[in-house]
C-alpha cells in the first residue's frame, strides 16, 4: 500500500525538474557597481615632540648644582639647575633697605605738607583784619606748592623701589632653574662651578607625552586632506585614529613635497618609542570611483577572467579585467559597466546563450559609495 505515496512524490520530483529545465538552470546574481575606493599613499614618516628645546638661564651667575641627570623625567616646575644666590640675595636686601628709605621720605614730605598747609589756613583766617599780610600769605601759597611736589617726588621714589624690589626678588628666585613643562632631559650643558650669562642655554628637554607624526606628502596629493579632520592612519602596520593638524604651507622644490603634521588621537602605538623614530605610514589621500564585481561572479577561462551576464533571462559569456580589490569585490579596470548583473552562483555548469530562472530578480545596482571603503 505504500507504492501510492511513493509514486506520488517521484510525480512531483519529475514535474519540478521539468519545470526547471523550460526555465534554465536557477542562479543567484548580483549587479555590478560603482563604488568609491579610498587612495592609500605610503610614506616615510618621523615622531616629532611638540615641545623641545632648550632651557635658558634667566639671570647670571655661578652654578651651585645640577640636580637632574640626563634621561631623568621631570615633572613642571622641578628643580634643573640652582645657581649661587649670595649676590642675588644681598641684592635683594639692598633693595629692600631703599624702599625702607623711600617710605621714610613719603612720611617726612607728608608731614612738612600738612605743616605748610596749616600755616596757610591760619592766615586765611586773618584775611579782612590788620595782622593779614597779604604778601606773607602768598609766600604761603608758593611754600605749600613746593611741599605737595616734594611730596609727590618721594610718593614716585617710593614706587620705583617697590618696582626695584620686585625684580630682586625675581631674580633670587630665577636663581632657581626649573622645568617649563614635564619632559625628559636630554642633555646637560653645565656643571657646578660654571658661570652662565642671562638667556644662555643651560639644560636641553623634550616631551615626549606630547608626539606627533610628520611626514612628506606629494603637492598634487594633499587635495585628499583637510587640516582639522579626523584620519585613520596605520603606522608600521597597525591603525591608528590621529587628528590632521596642519599642512606646513612650505614646499621643497625639488621634491614638490610639503610636511603634514599629524596628532595621535589617544595613546600613541607600542611601535612609538623615541622622538625622531622613523615610521612607516600609510596615509589615506583622498579617493576615486570605480566598478566593482563580485568575487563569486569571476571564473578563469583560457587564462582569462570572465563573468556571465544576464540580459533578458539569458546568460552571455564576457572577459573582464579586475585591478585589484576593494573588500569582497573585484575593482574592474575592463569589461562591465555599474549595473549590470552577472551571475553569482551556479555559474560552474552555465553555457553561452542558456536561458536562467534568477532566484533573486529584485537585485539592483547599489548607489555610488556604497560598499567597503578599504
Amino acid at each position: 500500500m505504500r507504492t501510492k505515496p511513493l509514486l506520488l512524490i517521484l510525480l512531483l520530483l519529475t514535474a519540478a525538474g521539468e519545470t526547471a529545465a523550460q526555465g534554465g538552470p536557477r542562479v543567484r546574481v548580483d549587479a555590478v557597481r560603482l563604488e568609491r575606493m579610498e587612495r592609500i599613499e605610503t610614506l616615510l614618516g618621523r615622531i616629532v615632540a611638540r615641545r623641545r628645546g632648550e632651557v635658558a638661564s634667566r639671570v647670571s651667575g655661578p652654578v651651585a648644582r645640577v640636580p637632574v641627570r640626563v634621561g631623568q623625567r621631570v615633572e613642571r616646575g622641578q628643580p634643573l639647575v640652582r645657581l649661587d644666590t649670595v649676590r642675588l640675595a644681598l641684592e635683594v636686601e639692598l633693595a629692600r633697605a631703599e624702599l625702607a628709605t623711600a617710605e621714610s621720605e613719603v612720611a617726612e614730605a607728608a608731614r612738612n605738607l600738612e605743616l605748610r598747609s596749616q600755616e596757610k589756613l591760619r592766615l586765611e583766617r586773618l584775611e579782612g583784619s590788620a595782622a593779614f599780610s597779604r604778601a606773607r600769605y602768598e609766600d604761603k601759597l608758593k611754600e605749600v606748592e613746593i611741599a605737595a611736589s616734594r611730596l609727590a617726588t618721594a610718593r614716585a621714589r617710593l614706587e620705583r623701589a617697590r618696582v626695584v624690589l620686585r625684580f630682586r626678588e625675581a631674580d633670587l628666585a630665577d636663581a632657581t632653574i626649573r622645568a617649563p613643562y614635564a619632559g625628559v632631559v636630554t642633555r646637560k650643558r653645565v656643571s657646578p662651578g660654571k658661570y652662565v650669562r642671562e638667556g644662555e642655554p643651560v639644560i636641553d628637554m623634550v616631551d615626549d607625552a606630547d608626539l606627533e607624526i610628520e611626514a612628506d606628502i606629494a603637492a598634487e596629493r594633499l587635495a585628499g586632506l583637510t587640516p582639522g579632520s579626523e584620519v585613520e592612519l596605520r603606522i608600521d602596520g597597525e591603525p591608528v585614529r590621529a587628528l590632521l593638524r596642519a599642512v606646513v604651507p612650505i614646499e621643497n622644490p625639488l621634491t614638490r613635497t610639503r610636511a603634514v603634521r599629524f596628532a595621535f588621537l589617544g595613546e600613541p602605538p607600542s611601535s612609538v618609542t623615541a622622538v625622531g623614530q622613523s615610521v612607516r605610514v600609510e596615509v589615506p589621500v583622498g579617493g576615486e570611483e570605480v566598478v566593482t564585481v563580485a568575487k563569486d561572479a569571476v571564473t578563469v577561462v583560457a587564462g582569462r577572467q570572465t563573468v556571465f551576464v544576464v540580459e533578458d533571462g539569458t546568460v552571455r559569456r564576457r572577459a573582464i579585467e579586475t585591478a585589484g580589490t576593494l573588500g569582497d569585490r573585484f575593482v574592474v579596470a575592463a569589461g562591465l559597466a555599474p549595473g549590470e548583473i552577472v551571475v553569482v552562483r551556479g555559474n560552474e555548469r552555465l553555457r553561452p546563450g542558456q536561458k536562467v530562472t534568477v532566484e533573486n530578480p529584485a537585485v539592483t545596482a547599489a548607489p555610488a559609495g556604497e560598499g567597503a571603503g578599504g
